[in-house]
């Protein structure tokens, strides 16, 4: 779908959301805890929400957040967490940090 396509490379870290999702909003906190503020798109807030959340189901992202960073699907919650356990998340982040914050 072009809109998650767009949507997804428009900003250097982006998460699909649903406003009503706990998990979302830790995914969210985590990145600005990290010094980098995503663009977040609230599918459940989108007229398009619906196939936008199928679309993303069909690129591998089994639920929501969908976390992208630099137009790449990174996955959900799961995939962002173990990345960050492992020490793996804020360097591929750290190109994206200072654009944020400046």
């Amino acid at each position: 779908m072009e809109k998650v396509s767009r949507l997804a490379s428009a900003n250097d870290v982006v998460i699909f959301s649903k406003s009503s999702c706990c998990l979302c909003y830790a995914v969210n906190i985590l990145f600005q805890e990290i010094g980098v503020r995503p663009s977040v798109n609230e599918l459940d807030n989108d007229p398009d929400g619906r196939e936008m959340e199928k679309y993303l189901m069909r690129m591998g992202c089994s639920a929501v957040p969908a976390v992208f960073i630099g137009g790449t699907l990174i996955g959900s919650t799961n995939e962002v967490m173990s990345l960050h356990l492992k020490g793996q998340l804020i360097p591929k982040l750290k190109s994206y940090e200072q654009k944020a914050t400046s």
